[in-house]
């Protein structure tokens, strides 16, 4: 019966599903050489579950659906608090960057500048950072805000004032690369 959904299916929704699977699993890679065999990696390797998905759908859609940002919240706390009580990461320094980068996402919101996606994401982002370094907790946000930077700008020239860029995929390439350079 799979062959036959699999065989129904679009060659491109099917070369898309390979290419996040791909990307999740070098994410995965990514995250066990950079923190090792520690509580840390299980709030990371969640994020490198969802993390193409989230980017693709933010890129379409310009939305960072619930489904895959709520799920991460727990799983992110999990890690951390694993992490604190192996000796790693305290878990108020870990929730202390965690509700900073999404306070400031939601003041931002209410001025107007992100999208409520972006508000609910910025805690797991920040506590799975953090979980895996405070270095990295801190660098996940400068490093979002640097490449959503550069992006709007690239956006302003090529499209005007009326340029409209999702912030979710930078905000995770900031945190992956947070964690993969801490």
């Amino acid at each position: 019966m799979s062959a036959l959904v699999l065989s129904a299916a679009p060659r491109s929704a099917l070369r898309g599903r390979t290419a996040d699977a791909v990307l999740g699993v070098l994410l995965a890679a990514g995250a066990l050489d950079a923190v090792g065999p520690r509580p840390a990696l299980l709030g990371l390797l969640w994020l490198a579950a969802i993390t193409p998905r989230l980017a693709a759908i933010d890129i379409a859609e310009h939305r960072l659906p619930d489904r895959l940002v709520l799920p991460a919240w727990p799983v992110a706390l999990a890690a951390a608090l694993l992490e604190a009580a192996a000796g790693g990461t305290p878990l108020l320094v870990a929730a202390g960057i965690a509700v900073g980068y999404g306070s400031l996402l939601l003041v931002l919101h209410l001025a107007g500048g992100m999208g409520l996606g972006d508000v609910k994401l910025a805690p797991v982002l920040g506590l799975a950072a953090a979980a895996a370094s405070p270095t990295a907790g801190i660098g996940a946000p400068l490093l979002a805000f640097l490449v959503g930077g550069v992006i709007a700008l690239v956006a302003l020239i090529r499209q005007g004032a009326g340029a409209s860029v999702p912030f979710g995929p930078a905000m995770l390439l900031g945190a992956w690369a947070a964690v993969l350079l801490a």
